[in-house]
């Protein structure tokens, strides 16, 4: 069996070459980047909109930094931390702190919630708006840490650098927001069976 991965060609490979001038080099890299870090990117700007401006203005920072770049960190945490940083930048423009809105879809297929049968499609779309209605109960920085290790599998080193953490000081905040989420989203059980 071949491996699907074989031939591709590494993302700091593609910025290489966009700091070359490759155009296309750099598109393909924003096709592949673009989906996670405008999943980030939602934990800081809410409206949609507003989050697709950040993205291209992220991608448009990383365009013009991609001779910059020296692999100190994985270049997702590059390129996340352009995007935080845009963000905060946009956020404070604004003066708006609206909630976030991060789609968890992802998060409920990790959890086994994916099936062909009606029934439990319909189990699992109400998981799934427990879930979500739990996740935008919580603090920034909880939904921030969550996002970045639990949906976009960022190492434990990574999440760290990016949130400006020592290592342990990201795994007690992890470990402190996975506990208040499964809290939360017992909460919305107990509420969801009260109403039924």
């Amino acid at each position: 069996m071949s491996d699907p991965e074989a031939g591709r060609v590494s993302d700091e490979a593609l910025l290489a070459r966009a700091a070359a001038g490759d155009r296309t080099a750099f598109d393909d890299l924003v096709v592949r980047q673009a989906p996670s870090v405008l999943r980030l990117i939602r934990l800081h700007v809410g409206r949609p909109a507003e989050a697709e401006d950040v993205l291209q203005q992220t991608f448009l920072a990383a365009w013009r930094g991609a001779s910059a770049f020296r692999g100190a960190s994985s270049l997702r945490t590059w390129l996340f931390t352009i995007a935080r940083h845009t963000a905060w930048r946009r956020r404070d423009d604004v003066r708006r702190h609206e909630a976030a809105e991060v789609p968890l879809d992802e998060l409920g297929v990790r959890a086994g919630w994916g099936s062909d049968d009606p029934e439990t499609l319909a189990l699992a779309a109400e998981r799934r708006d427990l879930v979500r209605a739990a996740f935008v109960t919580l603090d920034p920085l909880d939904r921030e840490v969550l996002t970045l290790r639990d949906l976009e599998g960022q190492s434990g080193e990574e999440t760290a650098a990016l949130l400006g953490l020592t290592l342990a000081a990201m795994k007690s905040r992890l470990h402190r927001a996975r506990m208040t989420l499964a809290a939360r989203v017992n909460e919305e059980v107990a509420r969801a069976t009260r109403r039924a």
